[in-house]
C-alpha cells in the first residue's frame, strides 16, 4: 500500500513563506513525476508545480517566482516552498505522485493540507 502524507500547512499572513513536505512510503519500486496541486473553496483543483524525477519543474503562472518545488529521491519526498504569500493562495494543497509499486504503475494522492494566508 502506498501512502502519501503532507504536512507544514497552517495560518500565515500575507507576504509570509510556508514550506510543505510530502513522503511518500509503501512498496515502492519508482517514483516519476511528482507535484502539488491546490483546491480553493467553491473552486476546481488546480496545478501549482511539478517536477520530473530527473528535476524538470513546471509552474502555474499564479506561482512562478514566489514557490519553488523541490524532491528528495533518496527520500521519496516532494517540497513546496510559497513564498511572498497572497490571500489567493489559500486553499487545500494536495501532493500528487506518479509511483510504480509492485507491477502497477498508478497516480497517488495525499489527503491534503490546509494553506490560510490571511491577516
Amino acid at each position: 500500500q502506498v501512502q502519501l502524507v503532507e504536512s507544514g500547512g497552517g495560518l500565515v499572513q500575507p507576504g509570509g513563506s510556508l514550506r510543505l513536505s510530502c513522503a511518500a512510503s509503501g512498496r515502492i519500486f519508482s517514483i516519476y513525476a511528482m507535484g502539488w496541486y491546490r483546491q480553493a473553496p467553491e473552486k476546481q483543483r488546480e496545478l501549482v508545480a511539478t517536477i520530473t524525477s530527473g528535476g524538470r519543474s513546471n509552474y502555474a503562472d499564479s506561482v512562478k517566482g514566489r514557490f519553488t518545488i523541490s524532491r528528495d529521491n533518496a527520500k521519496n519526498t516532494v517540497y513546496l516552498q510559497m513564498n511572498s504569500l497572497k490571500p489567493e493562495d489559500t486553499g487545500v494543497y494536495y501532493c500528487n505522485a506518479e509511483i510504480r509499486a509492485s507491477a502497477i504503475r498508478g497516480d497517488y494522492w495525499g489527503q491534503g493540507t490546509q494553506v490560510t494566508v490571511s491577516s
